[in-house]
Parts: structure tokens; sequence; C-alpha cells
């Protein structure tokens, strides 16, 4: 994905959040193999300090375990086969704390630069590697260069390290030799561990220097150039002249719905005719009435015509049409500074009704409904 040619173009634009994730989904993330080294070494040396004395008594015992048998045992297949496997098994008892202490540095290690991933696309075979005409070019290339300068770089300083830790434990090489066989052996332990130490603290120096440079590296293969970017947001975002379709059918299914709620709503409010609200009030499931529908203009118009094909009362109450039209959102309950004049225009639709089905009186005009001035809206 970053080593993909571009047209021409320079990348100058920093990687976006898809294209971080893609590359670290791909196994593309900074490493520093000078890092992990760093962590093993270290481990090894401070494992040695540590556990060095007691390995050594250990070992000593295992030798001497060994090297002193009877002349039956010599002699027993059955025997020296127990034997081997009880030497094996203190073999593992004495090396074993210091092996694993090594495996977890060499698990955690690289998890110290861009933590932990499993990447199966990482795994996967790649044809175009075994190219040799690619396989030249990775050789010649800027890259390879680098790699084997900073190889130059690490031998030399490694080198230089360890002529300086062997010119200070030459007396303690050279006394090894005067020393009794268990104090000699206990004695370079400590100069193996020791020197082992100073030797991962040198390559700190090498760590500190490729670490950031394999951030650079990773975020440079990743950059951007203005047209891969605005190809991605169209990829991610979709074409606008899609997205246009899809706002359109999504308004349309919206307006639908609406519309099939207007037969069940107890009024229509009006304008008379830029704004049309439907309301439906449950006085068992709902504390105040609803708005099922609202619309403006041609909206408002084909509220209207349905309202008047299922005899839902449409009532002309500019003020109050416009308040609800402004203050509240569909399938919401209208706010509490118009539930005073929601309940007066209710009140008249529920006289209508009763009029209309021979039951009661014919009803005075539509009331003056009082609108709060914070929710009065004009034209």
């Amino acid at each position: 994905m970053a080593d993909q040619p571009d047209s021409g173009q320079e990348k100058t634009e920093e990687p976006t959040e898809k294209r971080l994730k893609d590359s670290r989904d791909k196994g593309q993330i900074a490493r520093s193999k000078e890092l992990n080294t760093l962590a093993v070494v270290m481990v090894s040396a401070v494992g040695l300090l540590m556990l060095g004395p007691a390995m050594v008594g250990k070992l000593m015992n295992l030798m001497v375990f060994n090297f002193s048998l009877d002349r039956e045992v010599l002699y027993s297949t059955d025997t020296m086969a127990l034997h081997l496997l009880a030497s094996v098994e203190q073999g593992f008892s004495v090396l074993g704390p210091l092996f694993f202490m090594v495996l977890i540095a060499a698990l955690v290690g690289p998890l110290l630069l861009g933590g932990w991933l499993f990447s199966a696309k990482s795994l996967a075979p790649k044809f175009e590697r075994m190219n040799p005409l690619a396989g030249l070019k990775r050789m010649f290339s800027v890259k390879a260069l680098v790699e084997l300068l900073k190889a130059l770089a690490k031998f030399l300083v490694v080198l230089t390290v360890a002529l300086l830790v062997l010119n200070l434990r030459q007396d303690d090489l050279l006394s090894l030799s005067r020393q009794p066989l268990p104090d000699a052996i206990a004695h370079s332990a400590w100069v193996l561990g020791s020197s082992l130490l100073i030797l991962a603290c040198s390559l700190i120096l090498i760590a500190t220097v490729d670490v950031p440079f394999q951030l650079w590296d990773n975020k440079k293969k990743l950059k951007m150039t203005k047209q891969e970017v605005r190809d991605e947001y169209k990829d991610s975002e979709g074409k606008p002249e899609v997205k246009s379709r899809i706002r359109q059918l999504q308004r349309e299914m919206a307006e639908r719905r609406m519309m099939d709620e207007v037969p069940n709503a107890d009024v229509v409010i009006t304008n008379p005719t830029h704004f049309a609200v439907a309301l439906k009030y449950d006085p068992i499931n709902s504390g105040a009435p609803v708005v099922v529908a609202k619309g403006g203009d041609f909206l408002a118009q084909k509220i209207r015509e349905i309202a008047g094909e299922h005899d839902v009362v449409i009532l002309e109450a500019p003020p109050l049409a416009r308040a609800v039209f402004y203050s509240t959102e569909l399938n919401q309950q209208i706010p509490a500074g118009l539930y005073l004049a929601v309940a007066q225009v209710l009140a008249y639709v529920f006289q209508l009704r009763q009029y209309r089905a021979g039951e009661g009186k014919r009803p005075g005009p539509v009331p003056d409904v009082p609108i709060p001035d914070e929710l009065r809206r004009d034209e």
C-alpha cells in the first residue's frame, strides 16, 4: 500500500486515520530490531548477575553428579537412561529461570514499539518478492544502503565497547587461572554478566538512533498525495451524486411514514398555507400531545389533503402552527409552554366531534389561543 508508485505527485499530506488503520491491518507498522536486541541482551545480562551465583553452584553439582558414577551404573542401560533423564531435569531447573526471562524479553521487546499486532495479511505469501529483478532492485536501493551503514555502525560501536570491556576486565581474566576452581567459575560468571551488561548499555545508543528513524521512515511511507486523500474521501464518504440520491430516498421514505400517520391525528393546525402540523393526543400512554406530521409549502398542502380525505379536523391558527412547527421535532411532545394553547384547540376539536356525531351543541369560533413570547415565531 505504502510502496505503490504514484502518478508523479509528491507525498505531502499526513496519513489519514483510514490509511493508518489499513497499514496496521496489513502489519505495516514501525518496528525496531535494535530495540528487540537491546531488550534480550539487557535481560540476559541482568539475569546472569542475579542468578549467576546460584547457577554456578548448581552446575558444579550437576558436573559432579555426571562424572562420579559407580561401575554398576556405567554397565546398566536402564540406570544410565534414568541418570540421563535426571541430568536433563536438573539442567532445566538450573537454566530454566534464565531462559524464561529471555523468552519474556523476546516477546515483550517487539511490543515496546508498535504494540501487539497479529496480521494474517502479513503472513500471506507475496509472489512479487520472488521476482529476481525486484530482489536485485531491493539489494541496490537506498534502504539497503541505509541498512548496511546501520550494520557497520552497530558493529563498530559494539566492537569498540567490547575492546574497552576486555581491557577493563584484563586483570579479572588473568586472575581466574590463580583461583580455585569453584571460585574461578563463580568469578567468571560475574565477569560474563557484568561485561554483557556493559555491552547491552552500548546497544542503548544504537536503539536511541534506530527507534526515531523507524518511526520517521514508517510515517514517510504512509504519507499521501493530495489525489490519494481525495480518492480515499470519495471511497469512504461516497460520490456526491450517490449521497444526494440516498438522502433523497431517505427523505421520501420519512415523508411516506409521516403521511401514514396523518389519518391517525386528532387535529391538523395550519398557517393556513405555509405550515401544517398534525397532533395526536393519547391520554393513556402519552402525557402531552405529540407531533406526528409537519411540513411547509408542498408538504403542508399534502398533509391538509390527506387530513381532508380522512375527516381529520383542520384548524387555522397561524401563530400556534408556526410555534409548534419551529419548536417541536417529529414524533416529539410539544413543549410545556404550548400546553394551554393546544389544550384549548383539542377541547374545541372534541366539541366539534360531538356536534358532528349529533351529541352536542355546535361550538363557537376557534378560540384565540395564547402563545408565549419565547415560542412565538413571526412570518
